[in-house]
């Protein structure tokens, strides 16, 4: 099955991830999120494979997030995912999909999870 590295190439951890993934030989297709940004659709698979309610993916640091008062926005999944599809700089990064699972790949141990996936799916 596919890999489908999703990032922000000027992210420090995007590119350490990037940076492993190519190291390990791993093939994937890049998806640089903010300039293609994902539909509702996908967003929602992707967070689906990863476990994750969109208020835990979401990078409430982000000016946006604060002036869209996300913090107090109410549970509410599709409003969520669509609030991350208008703004995908919401989308925590970097995301690894493969094999019908996916990762937030942020630190070292979820880069190595992300990259025995992807080896193992090839």
């Amino acid at each position: 099955m596919a890999t489908e590295f999703w990032h922000n190439p000027r992210c420090s951890k995007s590119r350490a991830a990037k940076a492993a993934l190519d190291e390990a030989g791993v093939d994937y297709t890049e998806r640089r999120y903010l300039d293609r940004p994902p539909t509702a659709g996908e967003l929602d698979a992707v967070l689906a494979q990863a476990g994750l309610e969109p208020w835990e993916a979401a990078r409430l640091a982000e000016p946006v997030a604060r002036e869209l008062n996300l913090k107090d926005l109410e549970h509410d999944r599709a409003k969520w995912i669509a609030v991350m599809v208008e703004h995908p700089v919401l989308i925590q990064r970097p995301i690894v999909a493969t094999d019908g699972r996916a990762l937030v790949a942020r630190d070292p141990e979820s880069v190595r999870a992300a990259l025995d996936r992807a080896l193992d799916s090839e």
